[in-house]
């Protein structure tokens, strides 16, 4: 139970309240948590400072993701019982709590820590937090939950455009750049960054608010909102949505969306220099390359906000219709163009990696229509198990094809061929799952006392 004054009862909003102080609420802990896609910054200190492979580097981000969908899987039923304070609290203190045990291990020349620390620590905070705004979000705003959702996890699509700059200028800052970093530097980068996070993420916890029982927007009604036919009035708790038919089939949805746009950002910077080689130096293809993976990145939070709102008037069913499809022809369209036109390209990655952003923007709002605002934040947190699995699958098809094709002497776009067309394949295939979400039978609704019961609120 959440005590004193993390309690839900706590922070009822008063009247007058507006409720657009709940996104930056939000926004305060996803820029924060967003800073794991900004972990390859650490990446080139770590390796030459303790002469760690490009794997081991890559461990603390691995369990982090890993972390993220177990995390909020097993804690899932407690931030919505417990409130968004309490979920935004824990969440921002296993997240800096990771960055001081990471800074400790590598005082002590103990890589293991940062694995610990940042990995597992701050890896349950990386799942807590990402849930801990949803369910808020979508009963402040039932009128827009697209645009509300995706105004949050925009912000951990762009946490690293703010991260990357800023651990740069501490790592130069502390000494820890160059051929031969200094360890206590990215230690001292690691210190400081975890109370910067401390700070910023407690605006978050401290300005949160939940509507008071039967608060609607002014001048709105439920009977306003475009009718869908997967909008469901009834509700279904976390227990019983992983029982149906649906949350599987929008399970395989967002795993395959996401492997198919993970493998691309994971390894975007050596796609680039092997299909568009001939800069003029070695420099220049690095630069651009850098860009690349800048630009993709920006495509990844824009379209977690644009597409996600969009949703609102066409629909979560015809807008992942859009991202799996779309997305697969873009997929093609690269594969068959390989190299020959350099715009073709950046389009079509720039549009795959708005799709991948989106798809993690737009879900929570499909939960919404599929199963109602019971307990949307815990079955969410059920759902991004499927991040878990694409964290590892969309990677390892995408570098293991790549490995294996360089070993064998394939040179420029043909090393990624193969693993292009099987992201094709998934996406097929996760489009044809979508096509069979039916709205949820009445049998999984919970009883609309119960529901009262337990949220404080009117159904």
């Amino acid at each position: 139970m959440a005590i004193g004054f993390l309690q839900r009862e706590r922070i009822v909003a008063p009247p007058g309240w507006t409720r657009w102080l709940i996104p930056p609420a939000a926004l305060s802990i996803h820029l924060a948590i967003g800073q794991a896609y900004a972990w390859s910054v650490f990446k080139p200190p770590l390796e030459a400072g303790l002469g760690i492979s490009g794997v081991a580097s890559a461990l603390p981000f691995t369990l982090g993701i890993i972390m993220l969908g177990l995390s909020a899987a097993v804690f899932g039923t407690k931030v919505d019982s417990n409130g968004p304070r309490w979920a935004m609290a824990v969440a921002s203190a296993c997240f800096v709590a990771g960055f001081l045990i990471s800074a400790l291990g590598l005082y002590m020349r103990q890589y293991w820590l940062v694995v610990v620390g940042y990995g597992f620590v701050g890896g349950i905070g990386l799942g807590i937090g990402y849930i801990s705004p949803v369910s808020t979000l979508i009963k402040w705003f039932p009128d827009r939950p697209g645009l509300s959702t995706g105004i949050a996890i925009m912000g951990f699509g762009g946490g690293a455009l703010i991260a990357s700059p800023l651990t740069n200028q501490l790592l130069t800052a502390f000494g820890a750049t160059g051929d031969k970093p200094d360890v206590n530097g990215i230690a001292q980068t690691f210190l400081v960054m975890g109370l910067i996070y401390a700070v910023f993420m407690s605006v978050g916890w401290l300005l949160i608010r939940v509507p008071a029982e039967g608060w609607q927007p002014a001048g709105w009604h439920p009977s306003q909102t475009k009718s869908h036919s997967l909008i469901s009035t009834g509700h279904v708790s976390a227990a019983n949505a992983i029982k149906t038919p649906q949350f599987w089939l929008l399970w395989v949805v967002l795993c395959f969306n996401v492997t198919a746009g993970i493998g691309i950002l994971e390894r975007a910077a050596p796609i680039y220099r092997d299909f568009f080689p001939d800069a003029s130096s070695p420099a220049a293809l690095a630069a651009a390359a850098a860009g690349f993976v800048a630009m993709l990145s920006l495509a990844n939070a824009l379209g977690r906000i644009i597409w996600s709102s969009t949703s609102d008037w066409a629909g979560r069913k015809n807008m992942y219709r859009f991202y799996l499809g779309v997305g697969a022809l873009l997929y093609l369209a690269v594969t068959l163009t390989t190299n020959s036109n350099k715009v073709v390209f950046l389009l079509c990655c720039i549009f795959i990696l708005s799709f991948y952003g989106a798809g993690f923007a737009t879900v929570p709002a499909y939960l919404r229509d599929l199963f109602g605002t019971y307990q949307v934040g815990a079955i969410h947190g059920r759902l991004l198990t499927a991040w878990s699995i694409a964290g590892v699958l969309g990677p390892l098809i995408v570098n293991a094809i790549a490995d294996a094709q360089i070993a064998a002497g394939v040179q420029g776009p043909g090393r990624y061929t193969t693993a292009f067309m099987i992201m094709i394949g998934l996406l097929v295939i996760g489009f044809v799952c979508n096509e069979l979400i039916r709205p949820v039978h009445e049998r999984f609704h919970e009883p609309r006392d119960a529901v009262a019961d337990t949220t404080g609120a009117r159904v």
